[in-house]
């Protein structure tokens, strides 16, 4: 067949509608149209250990000398105040008396990790992680320091580390979003879709909310019933007005990313009740996810409809953990009662994440597939409180804490880096995120100082001017 029509005559045919528009979009792929829209990498730069990740985000910061961060000195030095050459600089200032962990550690799997009590369910899964103890972010507010966590800036603006992977490797489905989150059930994250953001990349990369219980994706379908064929001449329209459009502009990546997520959009309508639908799981499936269960359906739904996605072409899927800040506590911020607080936040999560780990290595996904689990900061082995009482909570700390991985091409079994004696400082192997974020990088076959995009008169990247791998734990 010989097609080689103008590009306005082309344009002027794909507004007749969202069918055209579709293979519209197979062209721009295939670089048979005059203004292709650009795109990233589109291949590795190497062969990648993995080819989808998912991140699950604990919101709020998770205590690492109360979960993957064993220290028998804190222990011993309970209830005295701090030695220390410097002055703690915490968040809200008041350095109280060191605290003990408040769940036992134990040796696990023939590893022999250490994992406290606050995550029996992960503990069995000690053999297939991959912990770094040795963290440390450039803050203790929440905010920048998520950002940091996500996007390798402190401040408002750049792309996640999802839009990176989207934009660097593209998708495997034309059905679904290459980049998807499953918020928190209760409630978005401080900030909500700042962090799944594109930043300056294309809008097709940004992240796609599909949340784990109600309706799946706003929007998706007509609020009410539509006449016969009202929603096929409403996108008729559509398409007709934006290639008409396009066609004046002279091409343009925002335009034609617009009409792309409206093809999109058309597919989704089949292929995101599909996946959400989890009742042709088996029963002992959704057991094991703790569907069965208040305390963990939610975050359960949505671990499953995580590994659903990547079974699908997904690229990219974040698990958030926690919300907002503020009172009543619904995130990790465990300021006022840590015991309340982690109790309540490990129990929905703990049982949903080690059966994720637990499916995806039964499946044989777990081959080829990254599993991120972290948290901006961790927080101090000393309470917040004045400095002679043992207080209940503790605050923010940016100067070490855990974080692990599980997955393709990582050393599993494997506690990397430490903090000081207390758990309060990284002192071997200090890891930042520029770091990880490398890391990461590197296992999905990317090279993190190639994956750039120029913006404002800078080549910019996820790892900034920064970043080495981690060799340490790498297989």
């Amino acid at each position: 067949m010989n097609f080689n029509p103008s590009r306005r005559d082309f344009m002027s045919w794909v507004g007749q509608g969202l069918g055209s528009a579709a293979v519209a979009s197979l062209l721009m792929k295939d670089g048979a149209l005059a203004a292709p829209v650009a795109g990233g990498v589109s291949a590795p730069h190497f062969a990648p250990k993995a080819r989808r990740a998912i991140h699950i985000c604990l919101c709020g910061a998770m205590s690492q000398v109360d979960s993957f961060d064993y220290k028998p000195m804190l222990g011993k030095m309970h209830g005295k105040s701090l030695s220390a050459d410097e002055k703690p600089d915490v968040f809200f200032g008041k350095v109280g008396l060191l605290r003990q962990n408040d769940w036992a550690f134990r040796q696990r799997g023939e590893s022999g990790l250490w994992i406290s009590e606050l995550f029996p369910h992960i503990a069995r899964c000690a053999d297939e992680l991959t912990v770094i103890n040795s963290m440390f972010a450039e803050t203790s507010n929440h905010t920048p320091a998520t950002f940091q966590e996500n996007t390798g800036f402190r401040l408002n603006g750049f792309p996640t580390m999802g839009a990176w992977l989207s934009y660097g490797l593209g998708n495997e489905t034309d059905n679904l979003p290459s980049y998807v989150v499953i918020p928190d059930a209760r409630e978005l994250p401080a900030g909500g879709s700042i962090n799944w953001s594109n930043g300056f990349l294309s809008a097709r990369h940004q992240g796609v909310v599909m949340r784990s219980s109600g309706t799946p994706i706003d929007d998706l379908f007509p609020s009410r019933p539509l006449a016969a064929g009202a929603d096929a001449a409403t996108r008729d329209l559509l398409a007709t007005m934006n290639g008409r459009h396009l066609v004046a502009a002279g091409g343009g990546d925002a335009l034609s990313a617009r009409i792309r997520s409206y093809e999109l959009a058309a597919k989704m309508q089949l292929a995101v009740p599909e996946v959400t639908d989890l009742a042709g799981e088996s029963e002992a499936t959704r057991e094991m996810y703790g569907l069965n269960r208040k305390e963990t359906t939610d975050f359960g739904r949505g671990a499953l409809m995580a590994r659903r996605l990547l079974e699908r072409g997904v690229r990219f899927v974040q698990l958030f953990s926690g919300g907002t800040f503020g009172s009543p506590r619904r995130n990790w911020d465990g300021h006022e009662d840590m015991v309340a607080n982690h109790s309540q936040e490990a129990l929905r999560i703990d049982q949903p994440v080690a059966a994720l780990l637990k499916d995806l290595r039964a499946r044989g996904m777990l081959d080829d597939t990254l599993v991120l689990f972290t948290t901006e900061f961790g927080r101090t082995p000393f309470t917040q409180s004045a400095a002679d009482v043992v207080g209940k909570g503790r605050d923010h700390n940016q100067n070490g804490f855990s974080i692990w991985m599980a997955g393709a091409g990582l050393k599993h079994g494997l506690a990397y880096g430490a903090t000081d004696d207390i758990g309060y400082k990284s002192v071997v192997n200090p890891t930042p995120w520029y770091d990880f974020h490398a890391t990461v990088l590197h296992l999905l076959g990317i090279d993190h100082e190639k994956l750039t995009y120029y913006h404002n008169g800078i080549q910019r990247r996820l790892t900034n001017v920064h970043g080495h791998l981690i060799k340490g734990i790498l297989a």
